[in-house]
């Protein structure tokens, strides 16, 4: 009986001890894995932007004809509107 007893107290000394040991790999392993995908993602996210300067210029070119009648037509209500205002007032001094 003894002798059960200290092979259920070793086995589960081993399972602990191997528990413990998977606790620190896994740990390790995910800061190091997260920290990497930090690290990727600014990047990926700093080629992003770059890519979208380079591509915006030509994107907003290419949709030109169909936003030009939009375009025309709030620089017409924008000139007119500018038109129509009156110059403003001098200001007077009192003394």
């Amino acid at each position: 009986m003894i002798g059960l007893i200290v092979i259920a107290v070793m086995v589960g000394a081993l399972w602990m001890i191997g528990s413990l040991i998977g606790l620190v790999f896994k740990l390790t392993f995910g800061l190091v894995g997260g920290l990497i995908g930090l690290l990727a993602g600014g990047i990926g996210l700093f080629i992003g932007g770059l890519v979208m300067l380079l591509v915006l210029p030509i994107v907003a070119l290419s949709l030109l004809p169909l936003c030009l009648p939009a375009l025309l037509l709030f620089g017409l209500i924008w000139g007119i509107a500018h038109a129509a205002r009156r110059p403003a007032a001098a200001p007077t001094v009192l003394r």
